[in-house]
């Protein structure tokens, strides 16, 4: 093992812990997901994705989203 396979390791472990908790990753598992299910089908650009994600998350008027 050379000397920078340590760290290079602890950076690569600290990208996908914070690109997953930021969910920066989502759209990436979005489209992995629809392709394998269904090759042919439509997949939404990432502007698209990220519009009909935030729809989804404020649809319910009775959630509180982190405000008040």
């Amino acid at each position: 093992m050379s000397v920078l396979a340590v760290p290079r390791r602890a950076l690569s472990w600290v990208r996908w812990y914070v690109t997953e908790l930021t969910g920066e990753n989502a759209y990436a598992r979005y489209r992995e997901r629809a392709e394998r299910e269904d090759p042919g089908a439509k997949v939404l650009s990432r502007r698209e994705f990220e519009k009909w994600r935030t729809d989804r998350k404020y649809a319910d008027p009775t959630a509180h989203h982190g405000c008040c």
